[in-house]
């Protein structure tokens, strides 16, 4: 399935591809975000769990005009999970995101 927001579409498409800068570019510049309702630090969460463990998102289903979303996450450290994502977008990009097991 692909989200209905242009946004989270074309983050997705980034962590499919493994496009660092490309993720990047779907965000504001004082984006923020939480794994498991912990903040992280941003940009070692996504290197962590995405770019350096060859990180894949299937989206299963949506609500909320894309921006909440049930994927399928696979990486190499912690294998395939289901999880819950959650989308703010602010002017055209994502200012944060909230995810964690489904």
């Amino acid at each position: 399935m692909t989200p209905t927001d242009p946004t989270v579409r074309a983050l997705i498409e980034a962590i499919n591809a493994g496009d660092r800068a490309g993720f990047l570019a779907q965000l504001t510049s004082n984006a923020t975000m939480s794994d498991d309702g912990t903040e992280r630090d941003l940009n070692q969460w996504i290197d962590k769990e995405i770019f350096t463990a060859d990180g894949n998102m299937q989206v299963e289903e949506e609500k909320d005009d894309g921006r909440e979303l049930i994927a399928t996450f696979r990486n190499s450290t912690w294998g395939k999970m289901r999880t819950t994502w959650r989308f703010v977008i602010q002017d055209g990009k994502i200012s944060r995101f909230e995810t964690g097991q489904a």
